[in-house]
């Protein structure tokens, strides 16, 4: 129960943030009124993704920041208000066909949690602590560290279920995570590092489908024109050094940046809306869950759907009993209360970057950066790179930047004379700059999924600020030098 002060110094809170957003709003009305009155034309892109950013970082809801900054940068564009509801409605079938996979996917991780292979991890990891006066529990901490890692890595590579383990694998954490006195950003950056590093270098799941499917085609069909062929066997060796940015990003975060011991209050698992726990671990339940593990990667592969690998790995879960048959609804109805609100932001950022295309400025404004260039490797390079830092987060999705900026950065690209190597290192790690940064991003969501189950994680603050700095900084520099090496 809260006490009595807690209300009081709620309200003052609250009075504060106001105080803070309505002069801020006042001044970027301000700022855009004066630019109109004196004929500076603002980007449409630039301002929109300014304004979603800004809404953000004052903690208007993420969902609420997308619509307001998409339909405000949709009428300055010059669209009415009707195009730019209807450019942002007609985007929204694609994104709510990805929220539906995340969403099969959850379940599927639910029934996966029902196996008790991670109530098993965690009563091991938390039975290893030493409560003995003067012991650190160092140990323990880094074995709680490389499980985040590996769990990342193969949740994009070997068992495809992207950011949905982490709702299931971290709550059960917690308590041990806060008697450690692990600051909890470190983990949003280990697994956000994680998570970029694996499909930009592993050419497995969904790095293959990142490298090989959309990167490696859109290079070759862009550069077409000017002769340019890049083979699959050419974008790991690419990527690498922009991937070690990430990796030493996350080094810095946890040796250095949040290595101090941060206090968090104690919440017992009950309080974290978990269901009762599952069954006790037996032989014949680890075999069915590595055997559906198993038919959900060769599905997602054979099929190119991970809607149908998850869907196919949940259903072998039930008929063999992993979890009881008549549970199945519940099992499913967990998985969607889980993912709902990652489904519902990645459907409504669809619709943001639906907007985002329609106003046609994405163009003119890698047109200027060009015109910025000259004829500068080095200057186009950082160029490149910082504006597709500025587009992928406002898309909050890698993947999808790709296409958006490979027609203009390849041709720019070979013309200021990089080699077809430096060609992909600067699109490749462009469309992934602020993947792991970006309000709507997956992963930033689905780490503040896990972090936040008892209520103590922020998702702006304590997610997307920390992700953004470490992880994008590291790839942005490690980028820049690949591309003038290459």
């Amino acid at each position: 129960m809260r006490s009595s002060l807690s209300l009081p110094l709620e309200a003052g809170r609250d009075i504060f943030l106001m105080r803070r957003v309505l002069p801020t709003l006042a001044v970027i009305a301000t700022l855009y009124l004066l630019a109109l009155v004196v004929g500076y034309h603002i980007n449409a892109v630039v301002l929109t993704i300014g304004l979603m950013v800004t809404l953000c970082l004052l903690q208007v809801p993420v969902a609420i920041a997308l619509i307001t900054a998409a339909l405000a940068g949709g009428l300055h564009s010059g669209l009415s208000i009707n195009d730019a509801i209807g450019a942002f409605n007609d985007s929204l079938l694609i994104g709510s066909q990805v929220g539906l996979t995340y969403i099969m996917v959850g379940a599927f991780a639910v029934a996966l949690a029902r196996s008790g292979l991670l109530d098993l991890l965690a009563h091991k990891i938390a039975s290893r602590l030493d409560f003995s006066e003067g012991a650190t529990n160092q140990g323990v901490k880094w074995v709680i560290f490389l499980t985040f890692v590996a769990a990342s890595v193969m949740s994009q590579n070997l068992v495809p279920v992207h950011i949905a383990f982490i709702p299931i694998l971290i709550p059960p954490l917690l308590g041990v995570m806060n008697k450690l006195q692990i600051d909890r950003r470190a983990v949003a950056c280990i697994l956000a590092c994680s998570i970029s590093a694996s499909y930009l270098l592993l050419p497995t799941g969904f790095g293959a489908i990142y490298l090989n499917e959309i990167l490696l085609t859109n290079v070759n069909e862009a550069g077409q024109a000017y002769g340019l062929t890049v083979t699959a066997g050419m974008l790991p060796k690419a990527m690498f050094l922009p991937v070690m940015g990430i990796v030493l990003g996350m080094c810095v975060a946890v040796f250095y940046t949040y290595r101090t011991p941060r206090d968090y209050q104690t919440v017992a698992l009950t309080d974290l809306k978990t269901d009762k726990p599952p069954k006790p671990l037996n032989l014949t339940q680890c075999m069915f869950t590595l055997a559906a593990l198993a038919a959900a990667l060769i599905c997602q592969i054979q099929f190119d759907s991970l809607l149908i690998g998850a869907m196919v790995g949940f259903i072998i879960l039930g008929f063999t009993g992993v979890f009881r048959w008549r549970e199945q609804d519940d099992v499913f109805t967990e998985g969607l209360r889980m993912m709902a609100q990652i489904a519902v932001i990645i459907t409504i950022a669809s619709g943001f970057s639906g907007l985002l295309s329609a106003t046609g400025e994405i163009g003119s404004l890698v047109s200027a950066t060009a015109d910025m260039i000259g004829g500068n490797m080095a200057l186009g390079a950082a160029l490149m790179l910082i504006v597709g830092l500025f587009i992928t987060i406002g898309f909050g999705d890698s993947f999808a930047s790709v296409p958006i900026l490979a027609s203009i950065y390849v041709p720019l690209a070979l013309t200021l004379g990089f080699s077809p190597m430096a060609t992909v290192v600067l699109l490749g790690a462009a469309a992934a700059l602020g993947d792991a940064g970006s309000p709507a991003s997956t992963i930033t969501l689905g780490a503040t999924a896990g972090l936040n189950a008892d209520g103590q994680h922020d998702h702006i603050k304590d997610s997307v600020l920390p992700t953004f700095s470490h992880a994008n900084v590291g790839l942005l520099i490690f980028a820049w030098v690949a591309a003038m090496l290459l």
